[in-house]
């Protein structure tokens, strides 16, 4: 598939000019998504609207905190992201290590880190074209994937505390 997602401004988020492959029932798409494209052929182009709920969810403010500046690297930057079980030592214990947190703002005293998803809160409207179908092969299947994982952001090994960058919207899918 191919697609144009925007945000309900029509504000391009994100293009898939290159076909990509998903696992029907896997984990590469949202459930709405893969959903609505089980009702598709090869060839058709399907326009869907999901609402913040049918995507990432709301924004959830509780998954936002405010940690000590002096916890991190001098060179933390804003957009950096941590796995929750690799936070720095004396972050909050009420932080949930089952998340990513992006340092969103860095200031003198503190960091603000957001577990919320980058669109968490936001609408979505796809524009998709299916252009090719196969089967599934038995690895495929047995891992939920064809490896594309459009929407799944992969935590970083959690045996190291090494920050990495979050992909950019032009690097969503």
């Amino acid at each position: 598939l191919t697609w144009v997602m925007k945000d309900l401004q029509d504000e391009v988020l994100d293009v898939l000019d290159e076909p990509v492959e998903f696992l029907v029932g896997g984990d590469d798409l949202l459930a709405s998504i893969d959903a609505a494209l089980l009702q598709h052929k090869v060839g058709d182009t399907v326009r869907l609207h999901l609402e913040p709920e049918q995507a990432f969810g709301d924004y959830d403010e509780q998954k936002v905190f405010l940690e000590p500046r002096s916890l991190f690297p001098a060179e933390l930057e804003a957009g950096m992201a941590f796995d929750g079980h690799a936070l720095p030592a004396g972050c909050s214990s009420a932080i949930p290590p089952d998340a990513l947190y992006i340092a969103t703002d860095i200031y003198p005293e503190h960091v603000v880190l957001d577990g919320n998803h980058p669109l968490a809160g936001i609408g979505l409207n796809l524009h998709i074209t299916i252009h090719t179908v196969r089967a599934a092969t038995v690895d495929e299947v047995g891992r939920g994937s064809v490896g594309a994982g459009f929407f799944r952001i992969d935590l970083p090994d959690t045996d190291s505390a090494n920050t990495s960058e979050l992909p950019g919207n032009e690097t969503l899918h």
